[in-house]
């Protein structure tokens, strides 16, 4: 038996309609079919004049300190003297009440660093949010004590993303990071002995769309850099490398081979190395 809906009412072939849970029969008022669920939106106006339907706050997230759970005092032009006054005091000591300790402060200024790195390095929400776990983590373990909450916030997006094997370079990440690349480097070093982070060696070829973008480099190439960076591989020239300085390699040789202008300092400056660095991978690759 099928399990379609009914277009029309098996009683006189009149329309049907759905009000809320049932399905009704325009013409005879025949109950076709019934849903207990209601599948629309949970919104309810509890104003006069249905201006502001909204009857639940903002999901939870991870990315808060108290995921999202805290409540606010709201503004309102029409207090007056003193009950404007006293809202204002309501507002300003409930402010206070929501973060009780040392370690919440640490949290919502960790976690606001959190959200302003991956919104820059155009991160999916899913990254922010393990990123803020894994600071919390680092938080338990008590690995912040001497160490910078700007270095661990930094750490914990970059460690993210090599677990995700998402790629962004430690250069990506100190640009825009308030912390220092020693700080992000001891940060992360502290959470990958401590807390055995699954980061395993990021892949060249996840770099190599992003940095043929940035490079403006046509299709045919960044194809050709593929292939290369396969043969790297085989040959065993990615071990022990920096992969964004492979991968600036192997689109460097691809630009080579097509005649394609595109000089060393260029392709370093996308990966953010050194055109040594580019250089000594380069020649290897073009050995026979």
């Amino acid at each position: 038996m099928s399990s379609r809906p009914a277009r029309s009412c098996p009683e006189c072939d009149g329309s049907l309609h759905r009000d809320r849970t049932e399905t009704i029969c325009g013409d005879c008022g025949l109950v076709v079919g019934e849903d207990a669920i209601d599948r629309g939106p949970e919104w309810r106006s509890f104003d006069d004049d249905d201006a502001d339907p909204k009857r639940t706050g903002a999901p939870l997230t991870r990315s808060r300190h108290d995921r999202g759970l805290s409540t606010e005092i709201g503004r309102s032009t029409r207090l007056k003297g003193r009950k404007r006054r006293r809202v204002a005091r309501m507002r300003r000591q409930h402010n206070r009440a929501r973060i009780a300790t040392k370690a919440d402060r640490n949290q919502v200024y960790a976690f606001t660093e959190i959200r302003r790195l991956t919104s820059q390095l155009q991160l999916p929400d899913s990254v922010r949010d393990r990123a803020c776990v894994l600071f919390e983590s680092a938080q338990d373990e008590d690995l912040l004590r001497g160490r910078s909450l700007e270095g661990f916030a930094a750490a914990a997006v970059y460690a993210t993303c090599r677990a995700d094997g998402i790629a962004r370079t430690i250069g990506e990440v100190v640009e825009r990071a308030k912390a220092s690349r020693a700080e992000l480097r001891a940060a992360y070093d502290a959470l990958n002995r401590d807390l055995g982070l699954p980061t395993g060696p990021v892949d060249p070829a996840e770099y190599l769309a992003r940095f043929a973008s940035d490079l403006d480099l046509p299709r045919s190439i960044e194809r050709r850099a593929g292939a290369l960076v396969e043969a790297a591989h085989d040959r065993g020239l990615v071990a022990g490398r920096n992969p964004g300085g492979v991968a600036a390699a192997c689109l460097y040789t691809a630009a080579r081979e097509a005649d394609h202008p595109l000089t060393q300092q260029e392709a370093a400056d996308a990966a953010d190395v050194t055109p040594v660095t580019l250089r000594s991978t380069y020649v290897e690759l073009r050995e026979d």
